[in-house]
């Protein structure tokens, strides 16, 4: 069996013979565990010295759909969550909405986290007010549930580790695949902003931009020892005109191709979507290439 490539990178024989030999064992290594052991054994970290595990797993996962291995199952099949099931607490509220930023201001932005209530509704209202639904967030990731001074909930905001290869992307920044490869890690991705549909005040859209913009660097380095400089989005069109985060000064820097985060088969079955960018410090582009 030959070497082959998946997200950018080349596997080569020896790896795959390595991989191949982990997964048959002894001792017999549940998925987690292989895909920390591979990323030791082969040398793959992230720039912060941290395994890169969690593309790992991305990785042998295609890999195993491929047919180019066969992986461990996995080990809590029987624990998966089943769907989400709407509670009243993600109900439209029957007392009138506020309208104005007065009314809500200072918002409360909290950490939505895995486990708690405070994640179960992010979950909930993702999945019942979002066009997109709610998907796991891949790979790293920071949720953020924002609350107004009463304690009643506004939005709900997602951030997730950014799209391998995106071409707008990678030519504004003027990454070479090396470049790109080395420092992916400084750009993170917001895959949901939802703002909860009986919620219309004016420029409040700009106002959690501008906010979690200032607080996000600061959270995600705590939790994963990285500072992020650079924030993209997709604003699937013509179905949005990404005035918001025009608005809250991003640029925008082309559109999507069709096709998903990880297609490798170039199908061209998503739809279209236009590239944001943000930067969160004055030097970004230096950072991001050296």
């Amino acid at each position: 069996m030959t070497g082959c490539r998946y997200y950018g990178r080349d596997f080569t024989t020896e790896e795959m013979a390595l991989l191949r030999a982990l997964i048959a064992g002894p001792p017999a290594l549940n998925r987690h565990a292989l895909s920390k052991e591979f990323c030791r054994r082969i040398g793959w970290y992230k720039p912060d010295g941290g395994l890169k595990d969690m593309m790992a797993r991305v990785t042998m996962l295609a890999m195993h759909k491929d047919g180019l291995i066969t992986l461990p199952p996995p080990k809590w099949r029987q624990n998966r969550p089943g769907p989400i099931v709407f509670g009243p607490d993600t109900e439209p509220p029957l007392i009138p909405a506020p309208e104005t930023l007065d009314e809500v201001r200072p918002l409360d932005m909290r950490v939505a986290v895995r486990g708690t209530r405070e994640g179960r509704l992010w979950n909930e209202f993702v999945a019942r007010y979002h066009y997109l639904g709610y998907k796991t967030l891949v790979g790293a990731q920071m949720r953020y549930a924002v609350h107004d001074r009463g304690g009643r909930p506004l939005a709900m905001l997602g951030f997730s580790t950014a799209a391998w290869k995106l071409a707008p992307r990678d030519g504004f920044i003027g990454w070479t695949p090396r470049l790109r490869e080395k420092n992916l890690p400084l750009v993170v991705d917001n895959p949901r902003f939802l703002i909860l549909p009986w919620i219309r005040i004016p420029n409040l859209g700009s106002h959690l931009l501008a906010i979690v913009r200032r607080r996000l660097p600061e959270d995600w380095t705590e939790r994963y020892g990285t500072t992020p400089v650079l924030v993209e989005t997709f604003v699937e069109t013509p179905r949005y005109t990404g005035a918001v985060y025009r608005a809250s000064g991003w640029i925008h820097v082309g559109a999507t191709q069709g096709r998903g985060r990880y297609d490798r088969d170039k199908r061209f079955d998503k739809p279209r979507k236009d590239v944001w960018l943000r930067p969160l410090r004055s030097n970004w582009k230096q950072v991001l290439n050296r």
